[in-house]
């Protein structure tokens, strides 16, 4: 029976979990809501396999506007394509239709805990031909297990979820581009025909007005030439450019080349020089090259390109190119070096004048995004040509008679082209689940990176600027701060891909200067014909335009004063140009972008607290981008909760059905923070579409919730300047207030080994009992237990083979007659500086159950341990301002600076933090945080018809003490209405007014008592912990692993090595004149091997530490020397020379004399890579 609540929740409870009810500060009514924002990845997946939610949409969508969206899958595509395989001899066929797939095997949880890859079974119908018989042979043919998207927009492979991010690369079609002449600083004109597949062609006009042709990127050529081998005449050559004579002057000239087959062979000279020409072989290297549908494929956004740009009527399907195709580019070539305006073409049907301009290749317009369902689709087609050469042999060696679908076909190409992109593509990557904002902000991604894309050495200033083809399309704001900065990027909010793969943008439109509820996506090309306002126009009441003049977007992105009746477009709402985590930041408009940058991309690290509290100031967004996220469980009907507890909740729906929803609990994420859903319905409450059924890891009723609100105070510390450092206070550690679970996972695996099986087991050689308290009778720790750096989680041994015998030894085996156990202990223990509890154990037996282990493995057992980790010194904080530092102190809460009422402030930051780093929003954010935390009245203040009361909406006249507000980004609450709020923020019961209307307070110093000199800054801001802890970074070393090759430390806290002490550490140590210290550091602790030792014994003994020996490094330089014919020596103080042994016969018996493995780590993790003293 599950567990009921006992207090109902109030209609203000149920009221906030579906709609939120934050304050909105909003000046601007948008006419629509933000697309869904997984659509990016969805939508895309849908097309390529097909299913009915893709069907469904593109019958709505063909429906409303025809030819809107392509009426075939990406898979039907592919298997078209494909069909049918010929043999060589074309006697027979093999063609592939109707495709289907069937339930997967297991679910996407199941295959979270198994290990294995959420996938569904492909079948294909593959119909047989033989033409000589007329005969069909039709099957259905398996092809793979071909992996399925979550709902969450997510692959699960091998048990890890991954995302793969949009890539951004340039389109295929025809490009114009113009430089500049270094010696003579003339322009210099060229064309590109670049193909989705195949070889490129190029054109170009040089400076001495001479046009060339350059085929596959080869060596220059005569175009004349070219159109020659392409089946035109010298009349239909003077006849097409009789306007320029730039080309045809070359037919005036003496020429050796006039027929068609002169000029074939003159190519096939130049492209393959050393082989024997003939005209044959020339046409088919031309077709192969620009003809061959096999060889060359535009695709339809190529050919969409292509007519757009050169005014042709060609069909979509058309996806080679054609002589039409190079006579109009190299006619709009030549009118563009003759800097003609307009050429010929048909746009829509008709003959019009195309307007003349070159391409700017970092144009969105130019640049196309290839989404997850394209790239899955192009490793289908690589491995489905792969497969095609395989039938075509075996349609040769087989008997025809015998001959069938399944014998022809071998599905191996294709699953491994498959399961090669998922595991190892550039573009496949382990999912960032940090928090819900890291994950969607993720799938959003858009990467100019990966296979057939750019490179961050050779990428240019260019292509990762801002372009003003971005609005709307692409963030200008979020984008690492390394070296990808501008070549990834993240989807604008509105944003949405075309079926041609460029990003669209939503714009109202204006008829007669009135503002319309209509909208109409533009792709960036589109754009640049419109006079476009920005969201935050005047209107009147009847929406027409208040000013005669509008400040507008005009051709080219520039802005511009334009008469109100010119504008045919406005933008749907100011958040329009940003990202989600971008939109997140509240008064963006007053940040520097570069701070706003850092703001957008330390939201993604915030980790989740155990107790999590949404924003008092936010933008609106948090809950849209917490439930779109998918962590958020929402109800998908309408109806009544008849049952609900920790692990499920249970809804009797309106339409006779019911629904089960599963929770999360306590679960790993990939970043290793603990992803736990927490039901918030209750028992017999009515739910809509959309209520929150349970709150996510880092959400709070339904609204993102990152961090946590504390007061803070703007001040200096006794005085002084503490830089980036961040006092807070103990309350705020007492009360977990910024306290978070993090779970790590230890694997241990028993294999086969020469000598043996190893073995799980409780039985440890010289191994306390004390130590194997906490393991149970198979050796496997127990779930609850609390453990440390160490501790044995998992007892395994390891058959060590024969070892020569003791006399008593021999004796026990003389009389039992059994071999001695010969194991080593290679227990799994717990890593040095770890710690926690147990919190789950997960076993795999090879025999047993259906994951699928590495061939060799027996037996796999994982364990959990969780560790609860409180805010501590060096931990990273931050706001959503890119305003971060490092917690340098922490003060009891009697120290901390009180106001008047004796409310202790939580935070102390440093002012100067402000000025230097222009991030001024995250003053402003305090003072409206104050207002929220206080609540409001402004009765009086409208009453008395104060102006900054006129824009504050109905509900946020008044309102309760931690009223949670919302402000937009570019339409949020004005300095005005802030100033106003401030003044009438709700007493204290005493009637104190705390903050004065300046957002400043009077402040008193918790150590004496006394109130500071001046009125201080004084709020509630949002703070956020980072996933930059100082547990996992905090690290030290006695003795550990050294390098095989130096025999120095290694560096690192995973390899548990030391700290360096380089050469500008050795100056200062010679600077200072401390030799001994000097001598120890670059001997002992370092790479004298047997020194080393030897003070290890001396310190175990008690001893006095031994004289230094000679260090390795200093040997490997001698043997250097040698090596280059130098007979080098070393000499003692008595000019006697100094034997370099490599051995050292006393170092290696104390190590066995004291029973030390020095080169073992703490924990018993062997270093596996170095050598062991």
């Amino acid at each position: 029976m599950a567990a009921s609540r006992t207090s109902a929740p109030t209609a203000a409870d149920i009221a906030a979990r579906t709609a939120s009810r934050r304050i909105n500060f909003a000046k601007i009514a948008e006419p629509m809501q933000a697309p869904n924002l997984l659509a990016l990845q969805t939508e895309s997946f849908d097309w390529l396999v097909g299913n009915e939610r893709w069907r469904e949409r593109m019958i709505a969508a063909n429906k409303a506007h025809p030819g809107s969206l392509p009426e075939t899958s990406g898979l039907e595509e592919i298997f078209d394509e494909i069909s049918p395989i010929e043999d060589f001899g074309e006697t027979m066929a093999l063609s592939f239709h109707d495709h289907r797939f069937e339930e997967p095997k297991y679910t996407a949880e199941e295959c979270q805990e198994k290990d294995l890859t959420y996938s569904a079974p492909l079948y294909v119908v593959a119909d047989f031909e033989n033409f000589s018989t007329g005969e069909i042979k039709s099957q259905t043919v398996f092809m793979g297990d071909f992996p399925l998207m979550t709902d969450k927009g997510t692959f699960i492979v091998n048990g890890s979820e991954r995302v793969v991010v949009s890539q951004l690369v340039r389109s295929p079609g025809v490009y114009f581009e113009r430089t500049t002449e270094k010696a003579t600083d003339k322009y210099v004109y060229n064309v590109k025909f670049i193909p989705s597949r195949g070889a490129w062609l190029e054109f170009e006009i040089d400076k001495s007005d001479r046009v060339a042709v350059r085929i596959d990127r080869k060596r220059k050529q005569d175009v004349t030439v070219f159109l020659l081998a392409l089946g035109m005449d010298e009349s239909e050559i003077r006849k097409e450019f009789a306007d320029f004579p730039a080309l045809t002057s070359a037919l005036d000239e003496d020429r050796k080349i006039t027929t068609q087959d002169e000029a074939l062979l003159d190519i096939y000279k130049k492209i393959r020089p050393g082989e024997p020409p003939s005209v044959e072989a020339g046409r088919t290297l031309l077709e192969n090259f620009y003809f061959n549908p096999k060889r060359y494929d535009l695709a339809k956004v190529g050919r969409y390109k292509i007519n757009k740009k050169l005014g042709l009527a060609s069909d979509l399907t058309e996806s080679t190119l054609r002589i039409e195709d190079i006579v109009a580019a190299l006619r709009y070539l030549l009118a563009l070096h003759s800097g003609a305006e307009t050429v010929e073409g048909v746009r829509d049907g008709e003959i019009t004048e195309i307007a003349v301009e070159y391409d700017d290749i970092d144009h969105l317009g130019n640049r196309r995004i290839r989404a997850v369902g394209e790239l899955i689709q192009a490793q289908v087609r690589t491995g489905m040509s792969r497969m095609e050469r395989q039938v075509r042999e075996r349609m040769t060696t087989q008997d025809v008679e015998a001959i069938t679908p399944n014998t022809l076909i071998n599905i191996r190409p294709v699953t491994a082209a498959i399961k090669e992109f998922f595991g190892t593509s550039q573009l496949s990557q382990f999912m960032d689940q940090n928090n819900p904002l890291a994950g969607l902000t993720h799938k959003r991604r858009l990467s100019a990176l990966g296979p057939g894309g750019l490179s961050r050495e050779r990428a240019s200033m260019e292509v990762r600027d801002v372009h003003t083809s971005h609005y709307g399309r692409m963030c200008p704001i979020e984008s690492p701060e390394g070296p990808n900065i501008g070549l990834i990027g993240s989807l604008a909010t509105f944003g949405r891909i075309n079926p041609f793969g460029f990003v669209e943008t939503p714009y109202r439109v204006v008829v007669d200067g009135r503002v319309t509820d209509e909208t109409h996506y533009l792709t960036a090309d589109d754009e640049d014909r419109h006079v476009i306002a920005q969201a935050n126009v005047t209107l009147t009441e009847d929406g027409h335009f208040a000013e005669d003049h509008v400040l507008c977007r005009v051709t080219g992105g520039e802005p511009a004063l334009v008469p109100s009746s010119q504008v045919d477009l406005m933008d749907v709402s100011p958040r329009q140009m940003v990202s989600v985590g971008t939109s997140l930041i509240p008064f963006l408009e007053h940040d520097d972008a570069n701070r706003a940058l850092m703001g957008a991309n330390m939201q993604r690290q915030a980790v989740p607290l155990i107790r999590p509290d949404a924003p008092l100031v936010g933008t609106g967004m948090e809950r849209r981008t917490a439930v779109d996220a998918g962590d958020v469980l929402v109800a998908d009907k309408a109806g009544v909760v008849t049952e609900v507890c920790a692990d499920f909740v249970r809804v009797a729906n309106d339409d006779g059905t019911e629904i089960v929803y599963k929770v999360a609990k306590f679960r790993r994420s990939n970043q290793g923070n603990c992803y736990n859903q927490r039901v918030v319905a209750t028992e017999g409450e009515r739910v809509e579409v959309g209520t929150v059924l349970a709150d996510g890891p880092a959400t709070n009723e339904g609204d993102l919730a990152l961090g946590q609100n504390l007061l803070v105070a703007f001040m200096t510390w006794e005085g002084l300047n503490y830089e980036d450092a961040i006092v807070i206070s103990q309350r705020v550690v007492a009360e977990d207030m910024l306290t978070s679970i993090h779970i790590e996972e230890h694997e241990v695996d028993a294999r086969d080994t020469k000598l043996g099986a190893e073995e799980i087991t409780r039985d440890i050689p010289n191994v306390s009992e004390e130590t194997l308290a906490n393991l149970d009778e198979r050796g496997i720790i127990r779930i609850g237990a609390e453990v440390r750096s160490g501790d044995i989680l998992v007892g395994k041994v390891t058959p060590k083979g024969e070892t020569e015998l003791t006399s008593e030894e021999r004796l026990l085996r003389a009389i039992f007659g059994e071999k001695a156990r010969e194991v080593r202990d290679t227990s799994l223990r717990v890593p040095h500086g770890e710690y926690g509890i147990v919190t789950g154990v997960r076993e795999i037996d090879a025999a047993s159950d259906d994951a699928e282990l590495p061939a060799g493995v027996n037996r796999m057992v994982r364990v959990y341990i969780a560790q609860r980790r409180k805010i501590t010194v060096g931990d990273k904080l931050s706001g959503r301002h890119g305003n971060k530092g490092v917690i340098s102190k922490i003060l009891p809460v009697e120290d901390m600076p009180f106001l008047a009422d004796g409310t202790p402030v939580d935070v102390i930051l440093n002012p100067l933090g402000v000025p230097s780093r222009m991030n001024v929003g995250q003053v402003l954010e305090l003072h409206l945080g104050w207002v929220a935390s206080r609540g409001w009245d402004a009765t009086a203040a409208r009453e008395a018809g104060e102006a900054w009361t006129a824009n504050l909406p109905e509900n946020g006249i008044k309102a309760e003490p931690r009223t949670p507000v919302a402000t937009p980004v570019f339409d949020g609450v004005r300095d005005n209405e802030l100033m106003g709020l401030l003044g009438s923020t709700l007493p204290t019961p005493d009637g104190l007014q705390l903050v004065e209307p300046n957002g400043k307070a009077r402040l008193f110093d918790g150590r004496s008592g006394e109130p500071f000199p001046y009125p201080i800054s004084v709020g509630y801001m949002y703070i956020l912990k980072l996933h930059h802890l100082v547990d996992d970074k905090i690290h030290a070393r006695s003795t550990g692993p050294y390098s095989m090759i130096t025999q120095q430390p290694l560096g690192g806290k995973a390899q548990f090595g030391g700290q360096r002490f380089g050469e500008m550490e050795v100056w200062a140590m010679e600077a200072y004149g401390a030799a001994h210290a000097l001598q120890e550091l670059l001997t002992v602790k370092s790479d004298d091997v047997n020194g080393r030792v030897k003070v290890y014994e001396a310190i175990v003994k008690g001893e006095d530490i031994p004289e230094p020996g000679i260090p390795e490094s200093f040997k490997v330089l001698m043997k250097e020397m040698q090596s280059l014919c130098l007979n080098v020596e070393a000499l003692d103080a008595e000019g006697v020379a100094i034997a370099l042994d490599d051995t050292d016969d006393d170092g290696s018996r104390a190590v066995d004399e004291l029973g030390f493995d020095l080169g073992r780590r703490p924990g018993g993790a062997m270093a596996s890579t170095v050598d062991e003293i």
